[in-house]
């Protein structure tokens, strides 16, 4: 993972980074707030029509690349969301123009829903979530459990071949083969996007490929959030600004 410095030295992005550009932007942390549980999240209605806006500036150059599958993205703005490029289980699966594509389910993330669930029924403020093409297991709750909780998901990526992806005070295991940073390259690959300039936004350690796929492609990043190191090189606050940037790039 390449670092480039801290959000406190990372300048605010200017509208212009939008100019020509293809808009990548993740969900949790990012266009919404964290909850304390996954299905608690609160999608803003007016959310929706501010991506609309956006997506017909940049002449339907925006995607969502979120590590929830893509089943969930549209239960949570109560839409399906075909009008947008969506990316879902960190680049497992997508749609857009009509075109959807997915992987098979491999049967061993049966065997690691038993095995955090288990785990959750014996640590509580522990959650399990069980996605299309993946198995998360939460401690935001329980935060004396990161390290047993990593610790699992670890030796059953190792039992299974899964791929194993950590995240913000969340473990997974995942279909193997592919990351945000393998979505945005291959979004950029199709009109109308290919040509243009990537810009990625996202807060969390599942999106720094991303980060670098952006910028190795000539394009930018922006860290959503708190300070960590990263690669990105710009930062925004939270998601209030997030979408207070996009509100004034709809203008």
């Amino acid at each position: 993972m390449s670092i480039a410095c801290m959000p406190q030295d990372l300048p605010y992005p200017p509208l212009s980074l939008l100019n020509g550009a293809s808009l990548f932007l993740d969900f949790d942390g990012t266009l919404v707030d964290i909850a304390e549980r996954p299905d608690a999240v609160v999608v803003e209605p007016a959310l929706l029509p501010l991506l609309l806006v956006v997506a017909k500036r940049l002449e339907g150059r925006i995607a969502l690349i979120s590590g929830r599958s893509i089943a969930q993205i549209d239960t949570l703005f109560g839409h399906k969301m075909d009008v947008l490029a969506v990316s879902g289980s960190h680049g497992s699966e997508h749609r857009w123009q009509g075109v959807s594509a997915h992987p098979v389910r491999p049967p061993e993330l049966e065997h690691v829903a038993r095995r955090f669930e288990s785990f959750s029924e014996r640590h509580p403020g522990t959650l399990t979530e069980i996605k299309s093409f993946g198995v998360a297991l939460h401690y935001r709750m329980a935060a004396d459990c990161e390290e047993q909780a990593r610790a699992l998901a670890r030796g059953l990526a190792d039992e299974t071949g899964l791929a194993l992806q950590n995240g913000d005070r969340v473990v997974e295991l995942r279909v193997p083969g592919s990351d945000k940073g393998v979505a945005v390259r291959r979004l950029m690959q199709r009109p109308p996007m290919a040509g243009t300039r990537p810009v990625f936004l996202g807060d969390d350690l599942t999106d720094e490929p991303a980060f670098e796929a952006a910028i190795e492609l000539g394009g930018s990043a922006v860290l959503v959030g708190r300070s960590r190191a990263t690669a990105a090189n710009f930062n925004l606050a939270g998601p209030s600004a997030v979408r207070a940037w996009l509100a004034e790039y709809s203008r």
